[in-house]
């Protein structure tokens, strides 16, 4: 299966993700349609309802298909026959939270899943009895998030995780035997902020944070003891990492930018430590891996710049690659395989259409095709929707940065309005991407080009130096970045100087707070999802299985333990200029966000109703880091689209009924968008 290197680099620090399910896309050419009412306005509740399936998991033996559907109107796991959906049912009943992830014991006898209270990201691993459904909470212990390490082959019924019911700082490692549901603790930790095993499920290796701001890694020796083996300097952090061992536990596989600019990968021998390089790019970091689901050995790797591309280094599966592109379905992936490698679970997707997911099946031992046969789409109610497509774009900071963007611009005669959102992802160590985005697509079919923009610091697929050219840079560089993008749309005509909005979450909240206080006269209006609003505060709270990653906020953010860090962070603080903010402003927030706590924007509204500045401010009371559930996300984005129109005179679906079944309160300014005093 393929793993992205942005999920297993510092995911700990990653503060977008959960965030609203956005990807993001563009571009466009503009029709010379005169008339805007040839062009149907998407219901929100098309856009942004759940998916019909989506993530499809094979069952090791390729027997069963599982995949998420909605019951009730929440995502809950369905299994049915792999050659058979028709034959699909639900095995969980989850009533009120979507489940996001979840995948097959080894043994086949049960699906395990992670599962948060309201946003609070305390994850619980339960497990779900295939023959009898009934669900076991394998991990029911208070204020704690469980975490897996490693899955095992060779002991189907056992697995390791990390539980933070001791520290909640630190994660203690535990093998867990999935059907008796006991626990045996392995290692009780202190010091290391993560692990790889093997598949003898051996801890083998484990990074520690230093006091330099470096990490450290140590490898375990014949006699069972952690041996220091390497340092990696602090610019090399977010770029390099180990992503797993062979079958055999000799090989071990390593992303790694050190003494060279784009993260490559390589492979280390660990009889004699020998490091042997497998795979680079020279213009772009590797991004993704496709390993033998049996043999557990490299085969392919993807790189992403402007768009994601594979290739190929096993021989085995060359054919099938070709067959998958010969099949013209258009970009693809593999996302999943079967130990024996006799069925594919392959996703075709593009900007303008659903993600659709095909069963590929080939003979293992000929390594030779045999058929791809269609299983779903993810949002059948998009086909035939006038959907736009994404432009990936390249636009120069003012110090000579390359920005790789993308730009949706809507059709017709709404294009002519020239009015902008610019939307900010979060992270910030995180990356927009070319593909079908709900958000881009909403925001082009209301009348507003949609431009979104990696600038300095985003991750994977831009080299450390850009990454490292983030630095201390939140509110700084990080932010003419953004204004660079919009002075470039300014000048290529697509968007008006008095027409264009900031939006964004977490990091991308952050960004609209600012540009509505660092550079008041920029935006025409903002919207700030879960955004920190002081820095010193938003690093002071960061959750405590965080804390033993501190220093990528003292180098990356700033150093909250020194005045001259205070005073540096305070400058960087939009809550420090909330007086200057005089362009109408939406804030959201969920009550339980662990990241970004509810305070970033209390803290802001009350010094701007101190001041008498119009704000509205909706608070979410069962969501956390970004809105999960069905009604809480359609019912912020009605909120929204009325705030957009009246700010930017773009079109907008009346509520209705778009607030039914949503848990939120107005806290403040519900008079100034409207609708919402209703």
């Amino acid at each position: 299966m393929p793993k992205r290197f942005k999920n297993i680099l510092f995911i700990k620090v990653i503060f977008c993700y959960c965030l609203i399910l956005l990807s993001f896309e563009a571009i466009a050419v503009v029709n010379k349609s005169t008339d805007p009412n040839t062009i149907p306005l998407i219901p929100r509740n098309v856009l942004f309802s759940n998916p019909a399936r989506v993530n499809p998991v094979l069952s090791p033996d390729g027997k069963y298909l599982a995949f998420l559907a909605p019951v009730k109107g929440v995502l809950n796991i369905w299994v049915a026959d792999s050659h058979d959906l028709a034959s699909a049912k639900p095995l969980t009943q989850e009533k009120k939270r979507n489940i996001r992830e979840y995948f097959w014991a080894l043994n086949q006898k049960f699906i395990l899943y992670f599962q948060d209270t309201d946003g609070d990201e305390d994850f619980h691993l339960y497990r779900v009895d295939l023959n009898s459904g009934q669900e076991k909470d394998l991990t029911p212990f208070l204020k704690t998030r469980a975490e897996l390490i490693k899955t095992s082959m060779i002991f189907p019924d056992e697995i390791l995780i990390g539980l933070n019911n001791r520290n909640s700082k630190w994660h203690d490692v535990y093998r867990l035997n999935i059907t008796s549901g006991k626990l045996k603790l392995i290692e009780t930790n202190d010091r290391f902020i993560d692990y790889v095993a093997d598949e003898k499920l051996n801890l083998r290796i484990a990074r520690r944070p230093a006091d330099d701001n470096t990490q450290e890694y140590f490898f375990k020796d014949k006699n069972d003891k952690w041996q220091f083996y390497a340092r990696v300097r602090f610019e090399d952090i977010l770029s390099s990492g180990f992503i797993g061992f062979n079958r055999a536990g000799t090989i071990a596989y390593q992303v790694d930018s050190q003494d060279r600019n784009f993260a490559a990968i390589y492979a280390i021998d660990f009889s004699n430590k020998q490091k042997t390089l497998i795979a680079e790019d020279p213009k772009t970091d590797i991004t993704s891996t496709l390993f033998h689901p049996f043999e557990l050995t490299l085969q392919g790797y993807a790189t992403e710049y402007l768009k994601p591309s594979w290739s190929v280094l096993d021989k085995r599966i060359q054919t099938d690659f070709a067959y998958l592109r010969a099949a013209n379905y258009g970009d693809f992936e593999i996302t999943d395989r079967t130990l024996v490698d006799d069925k594919w679970l392959v996703r075709y997707y593009s900007d303008t259409k659903p993600s659709r997911y095909y069963l590929y099946e080939r003979d293992p031992k000929t390594n030779t095709p045999k058929s791809l046969s269609f299983l779903f789409t993810t949002f059948p109610q998009y086909i035939n929707q006038p959907f736009v497509p994404m432009q990936p774009v390249i636009i120069k900071s003012r110090d000579g940065l390359n920005l790789v963007g993308y730009l949706s611009l809507p059709k017709n005669s709404l294009a002519k309005t020239k009015s902008m959102v610019l939307f900010v992802h979060g992270g910030p160590w995180d990356r927009d991407s070319w593909g079908l985005s709900r958000i881009h697509q909403w925001l082009a079919n209301r009348g507003y080009a949609v431009l979104s923009v990696n600038y300095r610091g985003s991750t994977p697929g831009f080299g450390k130096l850009f990454i490292n050219a983030g630095n201390k840079e939140w509110g700084g560089k990080m932010h003419t970045d953004l204004i660079d993008a919009v002075n470039w749309a300014i000048k290529q005509k697509i968007a008006d100087p008095q027409k264009i909005a900031i939006m964004g979450g977490s990091y991308g909240g952050y960004a609209t707070l600012v540009g509505l206080t660092f550079t008041p006269d920029v935006f025409n209006c903002g919207v700030s999802i879960v955004g920190p609003s002081n820095l010193f505060t938003l690093i002071k709270t960061i959750p405590e299985y965080w804390k033993p990653d501190l220093a990528i906020f003292r180098q990356r953010v700033g150093d909250i333990d020194s005045e001259e860090g205070r005073k540096f962070l305070a400058t960087r603080s939009p809550l420090t200029y909330a007086a200057r903010i005089k362009k109408p402003l939406l804030i959201l927030h969920g009550e339980h966000d662990p990241r970004v706590k509810k305070a970033e924007s209390e803290q802001i509204v009350a010094r701007m109703q101190h001041a008498h500045i119009p704000v509205t401010y909706v608070l979410y009371h069962d969501e956390g880091h970004g809105f999960v559930r069905e009604p809480n996300m359609i019912s912020s984005m009605a909120i929204i689209e009325q705030f957009l129109a009246e700010n930017l005179g773009g079109r907008a679906e009346p509520i209705g009924r778009d607030f039914q079944g949503a848990n939120f309160s107005i806290m403040a300014g519900k008079n100034f968008i409207r609708g919402l005093s209703k």
